[in-house]
């Protein structure tokens, strides 16, 4: 039997309803108060120890909804929302749709001046933040009404409905996506869509009321629609988990307690959680998408899961949301090299297309291209880029083509291999970044002659984004300086985590950066600006160890900020995690964000620096794990 004969949909469990194509049209709102009238008293949002019923969760969005100020129609204008991950995010962009209008989501982390950007391109009226996020919004100057969503929640207004008919066609979200010019790319969806994209999302994984979700995925990331609304359109429960502030380390067994049926991340973020925990008794399954799945993944997924759960390869855009999914059983053999991203679903025509549009032979490489009337609206105030980017069908009126900018070979039967990108922009942790929106940024920086970014994987799994800089008048520019640059005008996915300083980039014979031949990244600890000082105790050399593994450096600073050497949250978390391990004791993240040096860290964790610390002994076991290891190294018998 052929390994693409054996991906095949699990089957459902006793008593699941199908989603019904009649509820295309009506709109989320609906959807969800037909779920909180069936099951008002069931679970819809568990967050650490708050649980939110149905009833709570519909109450409460109605509040938001009567907060909000009428809005025109046909047209509403969009409302920004600055919330951290957890039920008031939830909350908030339910009260938004309840309202008639639609939201555009993004993270509180965001440099003021990005938030700025998107907010002026998507000629937001309005802010519904949490406190962090109201701070945000005053610092990026937006000149509109900020509207705080925990004051609203901690008031006594009416849960009362608004009745608002939201009609099917009508805007739901604008996800910004990287764009190639340095301007930010809105894309926008309807209710009709999204409705859409939750009825293939639930009938092909079978889910159910009893079903319990992971929604891990930023609110920037489009891939949180699937994960939000696949529970909370069928009655079923959304488990938000807040990878800011607690970090991966932790995640594996987070899920074992909370008994999550079905998990949905990057295969990053799947690799830290298979790695923090075993057992997962209670998963049936693992839906990757966001990035290429690796051969390792499904290594990891055979050796940590239970027989009985299934894991789900699948390949979308914000632009047309899933397009294909294979499935694949812990019983399955390891596929070589690809692994596939499966078959047709629903509703989308997949073909793999030459440079004029034309259908190549089955096993040649061509652009994923998708055709189908369930493809997004287009993008935000920008009808010349989306009358280029979805052409109509001449052929069937109400359908359009999108083409991916995805590589793609069609095997003989049907099944699609996803072979990377064939332009600039690739994904980092999930999101897509845009090169040439990298370099534009990078050449507006101060001291910046030359510049070109790539994608570097090395021997990792996890790529990291280079920058590649020639000076301008042979003095190199800070990194730190650099970075703040960036921060200001790209998303965080987009901000490189290595720069390299060269003579000159190298090109091709026809003048063009020949991105092959730029070097990989050097081991050596980049040129901060500040003098390198070695660590000095055992505990300050047992964090240093951890930090050059995880950044592939050979050597850092005590006084180097871990950001600044190329650490993002991902890499923080890793950190954590070993810390935890190597350590023998917890350890909350957030103090990992707060000392992001090497000095303030173990300042914060010597307990003689801090007599109530939690890590009572940690100097102490440092300097002893330090010992053993130089007397093994020395081949003396450890004391």
């Amino acid at each position: 039997m052929s390994l693409t004969a054996r991906s095949r949909r699990p089957p459902p469990r006793a008593g699941f309803v199908p989603f019904d194509r009649a509820a295309l049209e009506g709109s989320i709102p609906r959807r969800f108060e037909q779920q909180a009238d069936a099951h008002p008293g069931r679970l819809a949002v568990k967050f650490g120890e708050a649980a939110w019923t149905y009833h709570a969760l519909e109450r409460a969005a109605n509040r938001v909804a009567r907060a909000l100020p009428g809005f025109p129609r046909p047209h509403p204008p969009a409302v920004v929302l600055l919330i951290a991950q957890g039920p008031a995010l939830v909350v908030a962009i339910l009260g938004v749709l309840k309202a008639g209008g639609f939201y555009v989501p993004l993270e509180t982390s965001h440099a003021p001046g990005f938030v700025a950007t998107v907010a002026n391109e998507a000629r937001a009226s309005l802010v519904l933040a949490d406190a962090g996020g109201a701070a945000l919004a005053a610092e990026a100057a937006l000149g509109i009404p900020v509207i705080r969503v925990d004051e609203l929640l901690a008031g006594g207004d009416s849960g009362e409905r608004l009745g608002i008919a939201v009609a099917a066609d009508a805007p739901a979200y604008i996800y910004y996506t990287s764009g190639s010019t340095g301007r930010p790319k809105g894309v926008a969806d309807s209710h009709r869509n999204v409705l859409h994209n939750v009825m293939r999302y639930t009938n092909s994984l079978g889910i159910d009321r009893d079903d319990r979700l992971t929604l891990l995925q930023s609110p920037s990331f489009s891939g949180a629609v699937s994960s939000l609304f696949g529970a909370l359109l069928n009655g079923a429960a959304t488990f938000p988990y807040d990878l800011r502030r607690l970090g991966a380390a932790g995640l594996g067994g987070w899920l074992v307690r909370e008994r999550i049926s079905i998990y949905h991340s990057v295969p990053a973020l799947f690799r830290l959680a298979a790695e923090s925990a075993a057992g997962f008794p209670d998963l049936r399954l693992i839906r990757l998408e966001g990035d290429r799945m690796s051969r390792r993944d499904w290594i990891v997924f055979r050796a940590r899961f239970p027989e009985g759960c299934v894991l789900v390869n699948g390949l979308g855009a914000t632009e047309c949301g899933l397009v294909r999914q294979f499935f694949i059983d812990p019983a399955m053999p390891l596929a070589d090299g690809v692994v596939p991203i499966g078959y047709p679903v629903e509703d989308m025509d997949v073909r793999v297309v030459d440079e004029v549009g034309r259908p190549v032979d089955v096993g040649q490489v061509g652009e994923i291209a998708v055709r189908s009337r369930y493809l997004a609206i287009g993008y935000h105030g920008r009808p010349d880029l989306t009358a280029s980017a979805f052409p109509p069908d001449p052929s069937e009126p109400g359908i359009r083509t999108y083409r991916t900018g995805d590589l793609g070979r069609m095997q003989p039967d049907g099944c699609l291999d996803h072979l990377g990108r064939r332009d600039a922009r690739r994904r980092i942790r999930g999101q897509w970044v845009d090169l040439a929106e990298v370099e534009a940024a990078l050449l507006g920086a101060a001291g910046v002659g030359e510049a070109a970014a790539q994608i570097y994987a090395g021997t990792s799994d996890e790529p990291r984004l280079v920058a590649y800089i020639v000076p301008r008048d042979g003095v190199a520019p800070a990194v730190g300086a650099l970075r703040a640059h960036l921060a200001a005008r790209l998303p965080g996915a987009a901000v490189p985590a290595v720069f390299v300083m060269l003579a000159h980039l190298p090109l091709t014979e026809h003048g063009k950066v020949d991105r092959a031949a730029l070097p990989p990244p050097s081991p050596e600890r980049p040129d901060l600006g500040t003098e390198f000082v070695a660590p000095r105790t055992g505990l300050e050399r047992t964090i240093a160890a951890i930090w050059c593994d995880v950044l592939h450096l050979e050597r850092v600073g005590v006084h180097d900020t871990f950001f600044d050497l190329g650490g993002d949250s991902l890499a923080l978390s890793r950190v954590h995690g070993r810390l935890q391990l190597q350590l023998g004791a917890e350890l909350s993240i957030v103090a990992l964000f707060e000392h992001p040096t090497i000095y303030a860290l173990a300042g914060q964790l010597d307990p003689r620096a801090a007599s109530t610390s939690p890590l009572v002994g940690v100097q102490a076991r440092a300097d002893r794990m330090s010992a053993a290891a130089r007397a093994f190294r020395a081949g003396r018998p450890t004391p």
